[in-house]
């Protein structure tokens, strides 16, 4: 018997673009002969399926199905593709667990505090040869000293938005001066800000995914870009990066990675595929965590269809084997 899915994508921030092109990869390689898939859009205006052959039909919120010609169509299970809010932050896992429908992604716990940089790194900074950088947290009603800022952090840093994705309103900040500018960007896309010491080395990305009971660490990706640093643009602009997977590390270095991820996987409670990001110091020294994304792009040129071709496996393998693990 086949199953029915829904592939939930769009989302209402500026990284529904994403989420559009990670669907289209993903329903380009889900198998028809195992599911019957409706792809869902949701928007600030509502949530749509659009059959190719009529107009677009509304999704009943009540339960989450959908009425075509007169048949009640209900879903087995939901792949969330919807990167940012309220894909990856808790937001629709919580409803969906009301409506008792299992779906590809970390739970609603999970997807929540890992949208918060700050939160995530407070957790995992214990684990066994992993290491964070120096940062300081700031929220915007709440008074933050300046001047305390700049004695404790050692220039130069990144000012992140701590609950952004894609790297939206992040800056550089090289000079103490330009603080300020940063922090004012940064609260245009967040009222919470991380200030973040900056790690120098090369920054490397890898998959994890629990498949067939058992957690699997994906080959890793080297990313190299000639912008100061890894931002929308370098991600999703053809050329501005170099990705090498797998990556050209010592053995011992990947297989000590695997286990730092492993660790991140288990003690975040991930389910489904995440990505971590990481940096290695010179000489492939010590690993820092830069962040985790609990629903990572899936679009053709993405890091986790590389890692899994260089896995030597095929897309549509690896999605029946993530809905079998995460739906059943």
């Amino acid at each position: 018997m086949k199953k029915t899915i829904a592939l939930l994508t769009g989302g209402t921030t500026g990284e529904w673009v994403v989420s559009v092109k990670s669907a289209a990869t993903i329903a380009q390689n889900l198998d028809t002969g195992k599911f019957d898939v409706y792809k869902i859009m949701l928007t600030q205006q509502g949530w749509f399926y659009e059959p190719a052959d009529s107009v677009k039909i509304e999704v009943d919120r009540n339960d989450f199905s959908l009425t075509i010609k007169g048949r009640k169509i209900m879903f087995e299970g939901v792949f969330i593709a919807i990167h940012g809010s309220p894909g990856e932050d808790g937001k629709l896992q919580g409803y969906f667990d009301m409506l008792n429908i299992p779906y590809t992604t970390c739970d609603a716990l999970t997807s929540a505090i890992t949208m918060n940089k700050g939160y995530t790194k407070a957790i995992v900074q214990d684990i066994d040869q992993l290491n964070v950088a120096k940062s300081a947290q700031i929220f915007k009603n709440v008074p933050y000293n300046l001047v305390q800022l700049k004695k404790d952090l050692k220039l130069p840093y990144f000012v992140k938005p701590n609950n952004g994705g894609s790297s939206i309103g992040m800056s550089k900040v090289s000079h103490g001066h330009d603080l300020e500018a940063a922090l004012e960007k940064a609260f245009h896309e967040d009222n919470q800000i991380l200030i973040e010491e900056f790690i120098s080395g090369r920054e490397f990305t890898v998959g994890v995914v629990k498949l067939d009971g058992r957690i699997k660490v994906l080959p890793i990706t080297e990313v190299e870009t000639a912008k100061e640093f890894f931002d929308f643009e370098a991600k999703y602009t053809p050329g501005v990066a170099t990705e090498t997977t797998p990556a050209a590390v010592k053995p011992e270095t990947r297989d000590r990675v695997a286990k730092i991820a492993e660790a991140v996987y288990i003690k975040l409670n991930c389910r489904g595929v995440v990505r971590i990001d990481f940096i290695l110091t010179e000489d492939e020294g010590d690993f820092y965590f830069i962040e985790i994304n609990t629903i990572p792009g899936q679009t053709s040129t993405s890091f986790i269809p590389q890692q899994v071709a260089a896995m030597g496996m095929k897309l549509n393998d690896f999605y029946t084997k993530l809905i079998k693990e995460t739906i059943g």
